[in-house]
């Protein structure tokens, strides 16, 4: 008998975790690959962190990027067995759910979603400085914001023909970017050096901000090193739109965050040891050390080009950023738990998501109108790093819990045992600690005299979010919809490697029940027990 083709898989597989197939599933891992560094994306990621992790831990705060990037591996490696075993759309939400039950599921879920629609804010803010750069002109306050809500537009638009279109442009600006990302950053090490790599050794005074503590100083450069290396998570939006997904959502992941973390790693040390002057840069007398860098080494000519390159790179990480926000609100949508999911769950004759879309433009829409204050944006940016990095803990928290209990055995195509287990401990105590730094109110991250709100905007804006939800999760119960659902506790046929049907056991030695499947005594996930 003819074996049953991949697509044919995916669409029992998700019809097994109860949902038809929807969207258009046409991407390969190429696609997949796209989606998450395109959100990453080296150049929004070091135009985001170089400035002021020098300001607040001078050259040294190089040393912060490789430690971040080694903590985000062991998240991906969490989330690339839950990707493997149930690769849906809105992973925090679906995940959380069925490892311990749906109010916590829920909950992570809609953190999840406002930053990421926030995380949409902060990239559209930051890419309309670029518009001018390009045509020569000073922005007010207020033509920022209407760049910013055209740019969430135009990416609305993009999105809204499709996963195919969506990925063609992406692919064709992270392509762009990549490559003149790796040749600058390698033209600079190798041809315009200005210093040696001792420079990486100092932080030429840069801990006075932190009280003279050179540990505190590297622990606030850590803190803003982590938004370098967020939104691998949009390749497990794209779940149910790419091709054999069990196995490609953690092969994209593991490829989008170590290829851009290598790329931007490269660039950084680039731009400090060929800038002219980096002891300006730690005073905060040079507020754009890397278009100095290469503007110095390349000659005025580069000037406009770079521009470009970092303006595609921005545009890049907001289409494929507002994508991920989109298809994250349709899957909570499609099981009617999130406000008017009636029309946000609605899918266009293009098989895209465009209730998602339209309603994360608008929430997204509406955090830029902080821009028309200089300040106050800072805050948006402040609790959308801090509130993404909720969700990644959340979720490798309710991971472990469930491997402890014994209610969850991963049982996709990545299946780990103990050293899983060993991996997804070191996960929590680094996705906690990094929360807490992030949150941590530090005054020499917030401009000189902000107000006493933005300096606690990571903490106050997380603390909102949760307050919203668990008011929303108390009065609508929104919960009480996903207990018992059937479809949803089915057995995960094609979970196996070899699309038996049958999942393996974690030693190869047999089938085992599925997680969700409801045999063995922890069948329901703890979900009415937490």
């Amino acid at each position: 008998m003819t074996a049953p083709s991949p697509h044919d898989r995916d669409a029992a597989r998700l019809k097994d975790l109860g949902y038809q197939q929807e969207l258009r599933r046409t991407l390969g891992v190429l696609g997949n690959i796209s989606m998450g560094f395109a959100v990453v994306s080296p150049v929004v990621a070091l135009y985001a962190v170089a400035m002021v992790g020098t300001i607040v831990a001078g050259p040294a705060w190089i040393w912060a990027l490789p430690l971040v990037l080694i903590g985000q591996c062991l998240v991906v490696n969490v989330y690339a067995e839950l990707a493997s075993q149930w690769p849906l759309a809105g992973g925090p939400y679906q995940w959380g759910r069925r490892l311990l039950g749906p109010s916590f599921g829920w909950l992570g879920g809609w953190v999840w979603q406002f930053a990421v629609m926030f995380g949409n804010t902060t990239v559209a803010y930051l890419a309309a400085p670029w518009v001018f750069a390009l045509i020569g002109v000073t922005p007010t306050p207020g033509q920022l914001v209407a760049v910013s809500i055209a740019v969430l537009l135009g990416c609305m638009l993009i999105n809204a023909y499709g996963i195919r279109i969506l990925s063609l442009v992406v692919s064709l600006g992270i392509a762009a970017e990549a490559i003149a990302s790796v040749l600058v950053g390698f033209a600079l090490l190798l041809f315009f050096r200005e210093h040696g790599f001792v420079l990486f050794t100092g932080t030429m005074g840069a801990e006075a901000l932190s009280g003279g503590s050179v540990t505190l100083a590297f622990l606030a450069a850590v803190a803003v090193a982590g938004w370098a290396f967020i939104g691998f998570d949009a390749c497990v939006s794209a779940s149910e739109e790419t091709k054999d997904a069990g196995r490609q959502v953690p092969r994209g992941m593991w490829w989008a965050l170590l290829s851009v973390g290598a790329v931007v790693i490269l660039n950084a040390m680039a731009v400090a040891l060929s800038h002219p002057a980096p002891e300006k840069v730690v005073l905060g007398e040079d507020l754009d050390p890397v278009t100095t860098a290469v503007v110095h080494s390349f000659g005025s000519w580069s000037d406009k080009p770079f521009v470009v390159v970092v303006l595609v790179g921005f545009l890049a990480c907001a289409m494929a950023s507002q994508g991920g926000a989109a298809r994250g609100l349709y899957s909570l949508a499609r099981d009617d738990v999130f406000p008017f999911s009636k029309h946000v769950r609605k899918i266009n004759k293009r098989k895209a998501p465009i209730g998602g879309l339209v309603a994360s433009t608008l929430v997204s829409s509406c955090g830029l109108l902080l821009g028309l204050n200089a300040t106050a944006i800072g805050s948006l940016i402040a609790f959308g790093t801090a509130a993404t990095f909720l969700p990644f803990f959340l979720v490798s928290l309710a991971a472990l819990i469930a491997r402890l209990r014994g209610t969850w055995v991963p049982s996709g195509h990545i299946r780990q045992g103990r050293k899983g287990t060993f991996l997804n401990v070191l996960a929590v105590l680094w996705t906690a600690f990094e929360v807490v730094n992030v949150c941590w109110p530090r005054e020499i991250l917030a401009v000189p005299g902000a107000p006493w709100y933005q300096v606690w905007a990571g903490l106050l804006g997380t603390v909102a979010i949760l307050a919203v939800g668990l008011g929303y999760l108390l009065i609508r119960r929104p919960h009480d919809k996903l207990r018992g659902r059937g479809p949803a506790t089915a057995p995960a046929t094609g979970s196996s490697p070899d699309g038996s049907g049958a999942a393996a056991s974690p030693d190869g030695s047999g089938p085992v029940p599925d997680a969700e499947a409801g045999a063995g005594p922890g069948h329901q996930l703890a979900a009415e027990s937490s």
